[in-house]
């Protein structure tokens, strides 16, 4: 373990901040950990990011998979620890606020083609599968505690049914819904609610993490016969991939292991159990799956094993802990 701690502290300004806190425990305030902040900001892939995202909201988004989005982009800024008191964010930040729909969620602009049950033009609207993420974003910007974000947060947790949360969407996309059953619950608006849950402050969203737990726990159970809305949980869902977009085990897991009262549950063990085999001999992951939007970072490739990658997925087996 000290080599690959050795080795993920060499790693870009990203890993090495992100080992520090969720690896090692250092806290904020240590040096050691500003410093890799710091040269985390001044990246150029960073900076390459930040000015990316000075065109937001375009291009209007025609896939919730397109993993070079502007959305994608934005929470994995999140992701990395980028906050609301970085000035090279905040124009961004200003931009996605001043979206809102009448019930308080926030909105992206999309182009959804008329035989999925959209217009086939631009139009500013949201679904459970974009809203979201723009939420748990802003959370992870420092801004859990703005009421624009906690209005957003409260509108899209009060949609869970008995069985998760669905596919739902803004009134504005009138008959708009994905290829599934109306009653069967949709795994990935229900992964990035269980994932926005966790990132919320204060927030008392148990009741509802829990139903949406046991929603994708039980899919996993019925993966032979269920696919609701199309996502299967088979080999590709197995394969190790980042950043944390589409729904897999590494996602899955990230999220699930965020709620310690699932630490026990045999079915996350399962899955667990498959990022966990992944590992080479030192430890360390490669990734058996690549978006190619990512391809300049280090999980853009499967030929070599990735840092952000293998902390993403150390990070999982240190939340799980002495139960694995």
């Amino acid at each position: 373990m000290d080599e690959l701690v050795a080795w993920l502290l060499a790693a870009p300004p990203w890993v090495e901040y992100h080992t520090r806190l969720d690896l090692l425990d250092q806290p904020e305030s240590d040096p050691r950990v500003q410093a890799a902040r710091q040269a985390m900001l001044a990246h150029p892939l960073v900076q390459a990011l930040l000015e990316e995202l000075t065109e937001w909201p375009r291009p209007a988004l025609k896939s919730h998979k397109a993993a070079g989005h502007p959305l994608h982009k934005l929470t994995f800024l999140a992701d990395l620890g980028l906050r609301n008191s970085d000035p090279a964010l905040q124009p961004v930040l200003r931009r996605v606020l001043a979206h809102r729909a009448a019930e308080g969620v926030f909105q992206i602009l999309v182009n959804i083609a008329p035989r999925y049950g959209g217009r086939g033009e631009e139009q500013w609207a949201w679904m459970l599968c974009d809203a979201p993420l723009l939420v748990y974003a802003m959370a992870g910007f420092g801004l859990g505690h703005d009421e624009r974000v906690r209005q957003a947060m409260r509108h899209l947790q009060s949609l869970l049914r008995e069985n998760g949360w669905p596919c739902a969407a803004t009134p504005e996309l009138g008959g708009f819904r994905g290829p599934g059953r109306k009653a069967d619950p949709c795994p990935y608006a229900t992964l990035v609610m269980l994932k926005t849950i966790a990132q919320m402050p204060g927030w008392d969203g148990e009741e509802a993490a829990r139903t949406g737990a046991e929603a994708l726990l039980t899919l996993w159970q019925q993966r032979q016969e269920r696919r609701p809305y199309l996502f299967a949980m088979g080999s590709g869902f197995a394969k190790l991939k980042a950043p944390l977009i589409w729904y897999d085990v590494l996602h899955v897991t990230d999220v699930l292991t965020r709620f310690p009262w699932l630490r026990q549950d045999e079915r996350l063990r399962e899955m667990v159990g498959i990022v966990a085999a992944a590992a080479d001999e030192s430890g360390r992951f490669t990734a058996g799956s690549v978006w190619r939007a990512w391809k300049g970072w280090s999980f853009g490739q499967k030929r070599t094993p990735s840092p952000w990658l293998t902390l993403l997925a150390q990070r999982v087996l240190k939340r799980y802990g002495a139960e694995m």
